[in-house]
């Protein structure tokens, strides 16, 4: 879409055109968008428009229609994340990661939907109610850039930012059959953003850009990725070109012990093989000493709840399930809270000692594939499985603080996406995206647009 813009192919005002059109069609089934910013986006589109004619040196997604969850502020809009204990008053600014997209000349579409405070695998609350999956409406787009993810995939949207605190990014993203990526803590600046992103939170939750495509997911790392002085774990570590020689990749079927549902290990499996036939060499990788990270992870999760609780608790307020689902009744202390973080660096340092020479790992993003909604019983081959073993494969990178990204390389018996994830080494996204891609074009992309949709002509 850039490229035809650029090259003056296609106009901006015809491409958001097209891009309203589809949620006209397809949102009142899907509901995606929080808002839709359509006077706005028009106006601008039409400044694209004219900026081209007028041969100014467009930006990198200049006239491109882009969504961002409703977690982050953009100027103009509140920012709700699901919940009634958010104020309506629309934010003064945009954040960092918005105002990105911006200078690159993104029109930003619309906001679109999450769980109540972000806090759940299902994307539902009481002020927009319910997200479906386009694929499937009565399965789960998966949460918490759930929104995010349905959007994209119905065409609704070129792509976006979303978060990611316990695959928020990635399991949408395999829910749904696109891309997404999961950055290393402090490569994306947060600021902007709420839940507020700092200690411990920030440790596990991050901003990623989403896309039915890796290149796309590239373009948008490029445009995103930076130093900013106001977020506490920003780093300044600069755009690099990778180099994929000599790369050797790990595959890990399964996390542990915890069964994966057979079509699942099976995208795995032929992700390894497709990557081999890439010219990377693929070798089994069975990390010991990780059983305790999920616990980890959920511990650490818990603890940006706690003054949520309470200001529920003073306020007397009604909480939607999907945020009483991740509520934990019990304050825990400092202490424990210190011990955790103790225990989650032992186990960041065990895994990447274990990768040794190994720049990846081919993974599972989810024991399962889209859900019905509600649903927390699944079937993984002879076994049963509940939600918090379904996850444990993506909780992995966020309790470690490393990059993962996840792209769709196969379609269930259900007619269902199936994406598997490559985990790599912190601040490695760009070697990530390169393998992405890799194995997106190896794979002749077999999961194209739900058939509930028509895709944008």
């Amino acid at each position: 879409m850039a490229a035809l813009i650029r090259e003056g192919a296609l106009s901006p005002v015809e491409l958001l055109d097209a891009h309203l059109r589809q949620i006209d069609a397809c949102n009142p089934g899907v509901n995606a968008f929080v808002a839709v910013r359509e006077v706005e986006a028009r106006a601008e589109a039409r400044e694209c428009e004219a900026a081209i004619r007028g041969a100014e040196a467009p930006g990198a997604l200049h006239g491109i229609p882009l969504t961002v969850k409703d977690s982050f502020d953009v100027a103009g809009l509140p920012t709700r994340a699901g919940s009634r204990l958010r104020s309506a008053t629309a934010a003064a600014h945009d954040a960092p990661a918005v105002a990105r997209l911006r200078a690159a000349g993104a029109i930003i579409l619309g906001k679109t939907n999450t769980p109540e405070l972000l806090a759940n695998f299902e994307t539902d609350n009481f002020l927009t109610g319910r997200t479906n999956n386009p694929w499937n409406l009565e399965r789960t787009p998966g949460g918490s850039s759930g929104g995010e993810a349905a959007a994209i995939a119905a065409c609704c949207s070129a792509g976006g930012l979303g978060t990611d605190g316990g695959g928020s990014i990635r399991i949408p993203s395999h829910f749904c059959g696109i891309a997404g990526l999961k950055t290393t803590p402090g490569r994306i600046p947060v600021g902007g953003h709420f839940p507020a992103l700092g200690h411990p939170g920030g440790l596990l939750t991050v901003a990623g850009p989403m896309a039915r495509d890796a290149r796309d997911l590239r373009l948008l790392f490029g445009v995103l990725a930076g130093y900013d002085a106001e977020d506490p774990f920003s780093v300044p570590v600069p755009l690099r070109e990778p180099s994929s020689a000599g790369v050797r990749l790990g595959i890990w079927e399964q996390f542990g012990a915890v069964p994966v549902a057979p079509e699942i290990r099976s995208a795995v499996q032929q992700a390894g093989r497709w990557m081999e036939a890439a010219g990377f060499p693929v070798e089994p990788f069975a990390p010991s000493g990780l059983d305790r990270a999920p616990n980890i992870w959920a511990a650490l999760f818990k603890w940006p709840l706690i003054a949520i609780r309470k200001l529920a608790e003073a306020r007397e307020a009604d909480l939607h399930w999907t945020l009483q689902e991740a509520l934990d009744p019990r304050d825990p202390s400092a202490e424990s809270l210190l011990t955790t973080l103790a225990a989650r660096d032992r186990l960041r340092a065990a895994f990447l000692r274990q990768l040794g020479s190994l720049a990846a790992v081919i993974m599972p993003v989810c024991g399962v594939t889209a859900f019905p909604h509600r649903c927390r019983k699944f079937s993984a081959g002879d076994a049963e499985i509940g939600l918090f073993q379904a996850v444990m494969p993506a909780v992995l990178a966020n309790v470690l603080g490393l990059p993962a990204v996840t792209v769709p390389v196969a379609v269930s018996a259900e007619g269902l996406p199936i994406g598997v994830q490559l985990i790599g080494r912190p601040f490695d996204e760009e070697l990530l995206l390169e393998l992405a891609i890799r194995l997106q074009d190896e794979s002749g992309r077999p999961v194209g647009a739900p058939p509930c949709v028509a895709p944008l002509s």
